[in-house]
């Protein structure tokens, strides 16, 4: 999988631009604040329709403006495609795949597999639980149309029902409608809750060997799926929880209130790891998340490494950069002192000067 080009207009602070990337490593350095991350939220906006900071789409328009497009090119399976992404600050944005406008923005999720490093992505391990179910939701969703159909009939159906609980707080009469809800519920949340495990599971596998790998053996790493309820209990569960949720006025048993644990040396990482054990662990994952989106479709991700080098230890930087060999890779940093001293291969470099580029081939 290569991402060829992408073009950005008004978007952040881009006013036009177009970047074509090689098929190899292709770094884009500059000084802080200068739209290098950009480049990047954009890339993950025309594969997962998604900001990767969780960003609006208003907020990605450049100031000033009342639109912003994005136009990329990607090469899957051989074949090229051409995706077309229009935001507005109001309104709903505008996606088409080949020219062909599309109804639903999740139809674009699969078209293109991007892994995303940052160091922010240490949020996963050290934040709460709505971060890990976020990643495996994300991974997911590109990986299994399946698992995207379910996730989003569940969160419909998860909506009307908290809204009726409301309505119940009122309207004791409508407690009985609850039972219909309950089913649908619990088919959807059941089916999220097997496809979870069985990720979880062949993840744990992966990160365990990378994190062997990295650390010599010396540290032992586990990702661990922690079920709110499980699969064949969620719709008794339910049931026993209806007069709790009708007080609270919300759903309190589901997959929507799931976790996934970390552990190393047999302790929670997230309450006793040291900051390196942290983003030892968080390299693992990404490691491992390379592998299983391969694993899954048959080609390489797109990877994108927003400023990491800076934040890993000469160890870890020459054990990520010798993994990631053979796959696309976009990096950000703010000078190429670093990859020039280690000998690192550049392909391509873009220098990124105040929402402009200054492409060179190496």
């Amino acid at each position: 999988m290569i991402l060829q080009s992408i073009e950005l207009s008004n978007f952040r602070n881009y006013e036009r631009e177009v970047f074509h990337f090689h098929p190899g490593t292709n770094v884009l350095y500059g000084d802080n604040a200068q739209g290098k991350t950009n480049v990047l939220e954009a890339i993950f906006v025309g594969g997962t329709t998604k900001s990767h900071k969780g960003s609006r789409d208003r907020e990605m328009i450049r100031t000033g403006e009342r639109e912003a497009h994005l136009r990329y090119f990607v090469e899957k399976r051989e074949k090229l495609f051409r995706v077309e992404v229009h935001m507005r600050r109001s309104g709903s944005k505008g996606i088409a795949i080949d020219g062909l406008p599309i109804r639903n923005s999740n139809e674009l999720l699969g078209l293109s597999n991007i892994v995303f490093f940052s160091p922010e992505d240490l949020g996963i391990i050290r934040d709460g639980p709505e971060e890990r179910r976020r990643f495996v939701d994300m991974e997911l969703c590109q990986l299994n149309k399946a698992y995207l159909f379910y996730l989003t009939q569940y969160k419909r159906i998860l909506k009307q029902r908290n809204a009726l609980l409301k309505q119940i707080q009122e309207r004791k009469d409508l407690k009985d409608t609850l039972e219909i809800w309950n089913g649908q519920l619990a088919e959807h949340g059941g089916k999220i809750i097997g496809l979870r495990e069985e990720f979880v599971t062949e993840l744990n596998e992966i990160m365990k060997r990378k994190h062997d790998c990295l650390t010599g053996g010396r540290e032992q790493v586990e990702i661990i799926y922690d079920p709110n309820c499980r699969e064949q209990e969620l719709e008794s569960r339910l049931f026993l929880e209806e007069d709790r949720d009708i007080f609270l006025g919300t759903t309190t048993v589901g997959p929507h209130r799931d976790d996934i644990r970390f552990r190393t040396q047999g302790q929670d990482l997230r309450k006793y790891g040291s900051q390196g054990q942290k983003r030892t662990a968080a390299l693992s994952l990404k490691m491992a998340e390379i592998e299983i989106v391969e694993r899954s479709i048959g080609e390489k991700p797109i990877l994108l490494l927003d400023d990491v080098l800076s934040e890993l230890d000469r160890n870890r930087q020459n054990y990520l950069l010798e993994n990631i060999k053979g796959i696309q890779t976009i990096i950000t940093c703010t000078g190429l002192e670093e990859f020039i001293n280690n000998g690192i291969n550049i392909d391509r470099t873009f220098e990124i000067i105040k929402g402009t580029s200054k492409q060179q081939e190496t």
